[in-house]
């Protein structure tokens, strides 16, 4: 084979290895990544059946039960416009309680019931996710939007 050939075969063969490569790694992150859904968004339809995802907003307040097991826990994440309600087997962290913010992640089950497999919690007094935050104010605007709709309904009823 002349020198030239083995120029080429060799730049042919190092970017087919590069492609194959960043193919495996793109598909790698594509099956690692997860994407973070509001209540309402996922009483939309719009967050995955098939795969895990994160759900966020606040504890409701009244809403946390413990099982006899001492491990199983169940609440109610809300973002003010929507509640799900989230059963979660094991630890919780120490800064879980109700009227704080969390990001739970894992699957929606056939009975909207989110079966989380992990619980993370705001850390401080003054952090909130800002995918929390953002969820937490399209729900309260979401809200107001729904109870001036009815006020003006009984209103115009009357």
């Amino acid at each position: 084979m002349k020198r030239r050939y083995k120029k080429i075969a060799f730049i042919v063969g190092g970017v087919a290895g590069i492609g194959i490569a960043a193919a495996l790694v793109l598909n790698a992150f594509q099956s690692n990544m997860v994407f973070f859904f509001s209540p309402t968004q996922v009483m939309a339809n719009e967050a995955p059946v098939d795969r895990p995802f994160r759900l966020g907003g606040l504890v409701k307040e009244g809403s946390i039960e413990r099982q006899d097991d001492g491990l199983t826990v169940n609440f109610i994440v809300t973002d003010h416009a929507v509640d799900m309600p989230v059963v979660f087997v094991g630890i919780l962290p120490d800064l879980f309680r109700e009227g704080q913010g969390v990001v739970t992640q894992g699957r929606l089950e056939s009975s909207n019931l989110f079966r989380a497999e992990e619980v993370l919690a705001k850390h401080d007094e003054t952090y909130m996710p800002p995918e929390v935050a953002e969820a937490l104010e399209k729900g309260q605007q979401a809200k107001a939007e729904n109870d001036s709709k009815s006020t003006t309904t009984t209103l115009i009823a009357n």
